[in-house]
């Protein structure tokens, strides 16, 4: 099987490549109207492109993919649920039901192309071993992974406080060998690696875009009292103290909202 003018496409570079992920990115939109050209241009211009993850399954390791994302395929691939026994799927659809991701995500196997729904966002591929051997992402930011990594749900320290900051009970931990692709509001030359060392990291906001599960990760008042928190008009900061490595994004989320039909900002 070959397949032309898609990755050979003169508008498309591979931006990166690892495991069996490659990201590819469409220089311009050359399928907008008239009326979405010049938006489509300086979209371009300010490096908003569409990018899209290509898979490559070789018939040993399967790709697990966030529900919704596969656009095409090519070869013998055939898309299962994962679930393996009862008890894994009520294990699944608890940690879909906390961590706000999809339940059951599909798994493809085969041999042949997984091609995914093209996305503005940013596509990091990350290895958990680069975060020790275990990260935790924020809500909403897994894209797909190798089969071999396993998912489990993990609970923030002090719910209480975690509520009253209008963040999330449960995160989505990642774990074993194996390649994540997430979407991510900035690329990975813009992210910020805090490396920590029985150390403590305070953060105002929804910065963070994945951090080594082994940190604790809490929610607390920026001062010691509520007086002194009021003062510095922060209020409530995340809070990541130990050993581990946080990534961290300069800002929360795009700043942009984008019709994928049309190409217009």
């Amino acid at each position: 099987m070959r397949i032309y003018n898609f990755t050979d496409n003169d508008d498309v570079a591979i931006v990166a490549r690892q495991g069996p992920f490659q990201v590819i990115e469409w220089k311009r939109d050359l399928s907008v109207d008239y009326g979405g050209a010049a938006g489509a241009y300086f979209a371009s211009e300010m490096n908003v492109r569409r990018r899209q993850v290509v898979c490559t399954l070789d018939g040993k390791t399967g790709i697990t993919v966030q529900a919704g994302a596969m656009q095409w395929t090519a070869g013998h691939i055939q898309a299962t649920t994962g679930v393996k026994g009862v008890g894994d799927f009520i294990g699944k659809m608890a940690r879909g039901a906390v961590t706000k991701e999809s339940a059951v995500k599909p798994e493809y196997q085969g041999i042949g192309t997984l091609v995914l729904e093209p996305t503005y966002r940013h596509i990091l591929l990350i290895d958990p071993a680069q975060m020790g051997g275990s990260m935790t992402v924020n809500d909403g930011l897994f894209y797909a992974c190798a089969s071999t990594v396993r998912q489990r749900a993990v609970m923030v320290s002090r719910p209480s406080a975690m509520v009253a900051g209008g963040e999330g009970l449960f995160n989505l931990a990642l774990e074993g060998q194996g390649t994540v692709a997430l979407e991510s509001p900035v690329p990975s030359s813009e992210l910020i690696t805090v490396d920590l060392e029985n150390d403590e990291l305070k953060i105002d906001g929804n910065f963070a875009i994945a951090w080594t599960s082994g940190l604790q990760f809490t929610v607390e008042r920026s001062g010691k009292t509520l007086i002194g928190s009021a003062a510095s008009g922060e209020g409530l900061v995340n809070v990541y103290r130990g050993v581990g490595r946080v990534l961290l994004a300069p800002v929360s989320g795009p700043t942009f909202n984008i019709n994928a039909g049309t190409g217009t900002v």
